[in-house]
């Protein structure tokens, strides 16, 4: 099937599951995972109505966005562990940062986002796992605390909701635990109603579970192996 076949699919798919937990398709965006894609791909996602898209590295959508500067690509977000002094050329190039898991980087990010005079979103990511190998805060943290009570002075980024990446389970039903946790988090937060705080974003779901993911309330849900198949190694 074709790229344009495989979004048409996935976009059916969101909107069943949405149906199915009694919500609004409209509610859940789709993200467009691109990592290690040359751009003509995105060339083909684009002439087929996509318009948000999602890379882990910055190096690597750098490069992207200098052949893509033709297409007015609404969005470009990065989902990966962004290291802080790379900060400011993410704000130069992204959209958003969705990986937001320090207060360090909060504030270098902010500092980046001033210098440009402009407001930059931004989400936190919650290791809901606990895993080592993965970035995000722990749940109920130092951390995140440390983030959230930063945020009324963080005049240039905005905190607009969560993401996270859980555990890598056989089966997709093994997800929901996992999305269930951070919605419940979510849900916790915005009733202490923190100055400088929005979080009407939960991005969480892939391929392989972002149906369960849409059943457990993702607003935002991160595709790519079922829109343009296995990609290839990175070099």
């Amino acid at each position: 099937m074709s790229i344009a076949q495989n979004l048409a699919e996935v976009r059916a798919r969101i909107e069943h599951a949405a149906q199915r937990a009694k919500r609004d398709p409209q509610e859940v965006t789709l993200m467009a995972v691109t990592k290690t894609l040359p751009p003509e791909p995105i060339r083909e996602a684009y002439a087929a109505g996509q318009r948000v898209f999602g890379e882990n590295r910055v190096q690597e959508v750098s490069e992207k966005c200098d052949a893509l500067t033709d297409l007015a690509v609404s969005e470009f977000h990065l989902f990966g562990h962004l290291q802080s002094n790379k900060s400011s050329r993410a704000v130069e190039v992204f959209g958003w940062v969705d990986s937001l898991d320090s207060l360090r980087l909060a504030e270098r990010l902010n500092d980046a986002a001033a210098k440009r005079g402009k407001r930059f979103p931004v989400l936190i990511e919650i290791n809901v796992g606990g895993e080592q190998q993965k970035s995000g805060v722990p749940t109920c943290s130092r951390e995140l605390e440390e983030i959230l009570q930063a945020a009324p002075r963080l005049e240039h980024i905005e905190i607009r909701g969560l993401m996270t990446i859980p555990p890598m389970t056989p089966e997709p039903e093994g997800a929901r635990a996992y999305f269930r946790m951070l919605r419940q988090i979510r849900e916790e937060l915005v009733g202490r109603r923190m100055a400088g705080v929005r979080l009407e974003v939960l991005s969480m779901g892939m391929s392989h579970d972002f149906e369960i993911a849409v059943e457990e309330g993702s607003t935002c849900v991160r595709v790519g192996t079922a829109i343009f198949g296995e990609r290839p190694k990175p070099h």
